[in-house]
């Protein structure tokens, strides 16, 4: 076994019982002082000249290059200050869009950011709160509407999907103060608790029915399999849709 006495000479330790050489650290002594660091350096003389930095500096490096990283990602990842030499419209290019959908019978004209999904479209731009937004991720289902009959999670929908499309929302299902025949049957079953994703039950049941996956209860399941109901009333919500099947009038 090889140790490194003071003045930097190697030498053969007979055994593993014979003491080895300790240079005692003093906390007062600076960086350049440091023992370990003086007879690191003092045993690499003999190589080529190419100095191996200690463990605490090698880590004081790496901090230090972790650091300059952070910096240079955080510093990229800021928008462009007012004064940039990019050109205004280059910047602005594709950030607004005019669409004319037709929501619940009535045509509109909104401008809109190209980014907005039809969900903020609904709630924040034209107060149709119906439509919830549980996960934001298409999993749970309460933000289910119709885009010409067909229901879609509005989550996931670009709003600029909708341009010159009809889009029903639960507030369009009812006739005025008439409610809509699987509205009435929610209720008369129970089919709701907390009622958070009542809406997008309601608009998934009527497309259930509509396309014709409401012939039997496991249909009716697989069907309703993208709502989730985190109060677990399913007993309600299936019988609730067999019951405007069985009554047979228009959905």
């Amino acid at each position: 076994m090889r140790s490194i006495s003071a003045d930097g000479d190697a030498a053969v330790m007979p055994n593993q019982n014979s003491p080895a050489i300790s240079v005692e650290k003093d906390a007062s002594v600076t960086r350049d002082d440091d023992p370990d660091v003086a007879l690191t350096r003092q045993a690499c003389d003999d190589s080529d000249g190419a100095f191996i930095p200690t463990r605490r500096e090698a880590l004081a490096s790496a901090a230090a290059l972790s650091a300059g990283a952070f910096v240079a990602t955080g510093a990229t990842a800021r928008p462009s200050p007012a004064g940039s030499a990019a050109p205004a419209e280059s910047r602005l290019a594709g950030t607004t869009l005019t669409i004319r959908p037709t929501i619940n019978g009535h045509e509109l004209s909104v401008a809109i950011d190209t980014r907005s999904s039809l969900l903020d479209l609904l709630r924040e731009r034209l107060g149709l709160t119906g439509a919830k937004k549980g996960c934001d991720h298409g999993q749970c289902g309460a933000c289910t509407v119709h885009v010409d009959g067909r229901r879609v999670v509005s989550c996931l929908t670009l709003a600029a999907k909708v341009d010159g499309r009809k889009v029903t929302t639960i507030e369009g299902l009812s006739d005025g103060k008439t409610l809509h025949p699987m509205q009435q049957a929610f209720i008369d079953h129970d089919a709701l608790q907390c009622g958070y994703c009542t809406p997008g039950q309601i608009m998934a049941a009527v497309a259930c029915v509509r396309e014709g996956n409401a012939t039997t209860r496991g249909d009716i399941r697989r069907s309703m399999s993208g709502n989730i109901c985190r109060c677990g009333a399913y007993v309600g919500i299936i019988a609730a849709i067999e019951d405007v099947v069985a009554q047979g009038g228009e959905v």
